[in-house]
């Protein structure tokens, strides 16, 4: 039981004290909005996309062995968008509020709070599970935000063909996509390893990408907006913090998984609502101060629920 305590107590605790310390700086006026959001830019562009392509083009994993775990992944997510969309109709009435509601529930911070999460739990291995499992999913998280936010239309040009054009053009273009895409491909055609000046390029950036993640998303928090929660924020931040886990231990259990691919799958379900959720609310017409202030919330207390979880989890020997 001790170790299980240790365990959650590790996997979780790096990435609290790099989000204080970014909370901290923000306080002092040592981190401001517009440095927030050039090194927010900063990570997504550039170093999250070196983390994951070296994290893939360099590791031994069998992709084709994470088949089950992806579905896994999937069948998860498909339950808590229909369960929020089903809970959001009867229980929620006004449209703008739906959609966030859902999104809320359903889309998990697997980029920065779940990679990282997997990282100091499994290390490099995992790490290149979690990309890839992060790879596939987000596609499908991408896709039903659009369905679930098109509640709202901001003008008649917004039609489900130009939303439709939108998620593919967002794909296309987004880099953490890219970059898998490109590993993938430098895998499966069997190239030299990249080695070298490029290689210690590429791990440098990689080596800053979480940490300045998490500082930025600790200096993103508003207290005054996360205690400001409406009936509606606390239904979605329990559905994500508490809901979401049980699920993926359910899911996970009826797919036979044990050990590192429980674990990866727990945590990249259990990870707070994702940063994206956000913006993509504001843009598609939705309640963007409901969204952050679910954002807000689960991003802190959710850590806490991963850490209880994952030592749960390992006390009963299934990750």
């Amino acid at each position: 039981m001790i170790e299980a305590i240790v365990f959650a107590i590790t996997i979780v605790m790096p990435n609290l004290m790099l989000m204080g310390l970014g909370f901290f700086m923000q306080k002092n006026g040592q981190a401001s909005k517009a440095f927030v959001d050039q090194a927010s830019s900063f990570v997504f562009n550039y170093c999250l996309p070196a983390l994951l392509f070296f994290s893939v083009v360099d590791s031994d994993v069998n992709y084709a062995k994470q088949i089950i775990l992806i579905a896994a992944g999937i069948v998860v997510t498909f339950i808590l968008f229909i369960g929020s969309e089903l809970y959001a109709n009867r229980f929620i009435s006004k449209p703008a509020d739906q959609g966030v509601f859902v999104q809320g529930i359903f889309r998990s911070n697997m980029a920065i709070i779940g990679l990282a999460t997997v990282a100091n739990a499994y290390g490099e291995e995992g790490l290149s599970i979690g990309a890839v499992y992060m790879g596939v999913v987000t596609i499908l998280f991408n896709i039903l935000a659009v369905i679930t936010l098109s509640r709202v239309s901001k003008s008649v040009d917004d039609t489900w063909m130009s939303r439709s054009i939108m998620v593919i053009k967002k794909l296309a273009t987004n880099p953490l996509m890219i970059a898998l895409v490109a590993a993938f491909a430098y895998k499966a055609l069997s190239l030299p390893p990249i080695t070298g000046v490029i290689h210690t390029t590429g791990d440098l950036l990689a080596s800053v990408a979480l940490p300045l993640a998490l500082i930025c998303a600790g200096a993103s928090i508003d207290l005054k907006s996360m205690l400001s929660l409406s009936g509606i924020s606390m239904q979605a931040s329990i559905g994500r913090i508490v809901i979401a886990p049980l699920i993926a231990v359910a899911v996970g259990l009826s797919f036979g998984l044990t050990g590192m691919h429980m674990g990866v799958l727990f945590l990249m379900a259990a990870a707070p609502t994702a940063a994206a959720s956000y913006v993509m609310a504001k843009a598609m017409g939705g309640n963007d101060v409901l969204a952050a202030n679910i954002l807000a919330f689960t991003t802190v207390v959710g850590l806490f629920g991963m850490a209880i979880g994952a030592g749960i989890l390992r006390g009963l020997g299934l990750m």
